[in-house]
């Protein structure tokens, strides 16, 4: 049985391909960027950032994919194939033994049908958090909200681009601080052998 390292949760947020309508005949949507932010419990420090460009097998990055999340077809033809992809979470993050966050379930549906559709080993362990919905349990709110209403219900900025992975694991993990330390201030203090 895996270890389950409760020393920093994992946020992540992915990109995928998508069109204005239904996919194209033969395509179906595909991670294009995985978004990563350590975000550190006993602080709330969030620790380091990462942009995983994934560049996708079976579908293409269409206008408007680019337009909402400003990747081009270029920068994904670039990125690692997504078993590799899944390997370096692994291998660089923990990914199996930390608990991991997403704003909603999409995220790990997402991994979950890419996985078994690719026949590439999950990177993830057992412990996900949905962060929309805890965000909303714990405000007392009658409904969850998007990643970017709740930036606002917290009145906090939206630093950097919406839609774009990396960035929005940033934001994302801003929040679920907030939710953690129920308003305490986090301190600056890395503990030994902690940092990005």
């Amino acid at each position: 049985m895996t270890t389950q390292l409760l020393d920093r949760v994992l946020v992540v947020d992915v990109e995928a391909t998508c069109w204005e309508g239904p996919p194209p005949a033969g395509m179906s949507p595909e991670i294009i960027e995985i978004g990563l932010c350590e975000l550190e419990v006993r602080t709330g420090q969030r620790l380091s950032r990462r942009s995983v460009l994934v560049r996708p097998e079976h579908s293409e990055v269409s206008d408007f994919c680019t337009r909402l999340t400003t990747l081009t077809p270029e920068q994904v033809a670039a990125g690692v194939p997504f078993a590799e992809a899944c390997a370096l979470l692994r291998r660089e993050h923990g990914a199996r033994q930390r608990v991991w966050a997403s704003w909603g379930d999409y995220d790990r549906r997402q991994f979950e049908r890419q996985c078994a559709a690719g026949e590439v080993a999950y990177p993830f362990g057992r412990r996900h958090v949905n962060a929309k919905t805890l965000y909303a349990l714990a405000h007392g709110l009658g409904r969850e909200l998007g990643m970017a209403e709740a930036l606002a219900h917290a009145g906090r900025e939206l630093e950097g681009t919406h839609h774009r992975g990396v960035d929005d694991a940033w934001n994302i993990a801003g929040l679920l601080a907030g939710v953690l330390w129920g308003g305490r201030p986090a301190t600056a203090q890395v503990p030994p052998g902690g940092g990005a």
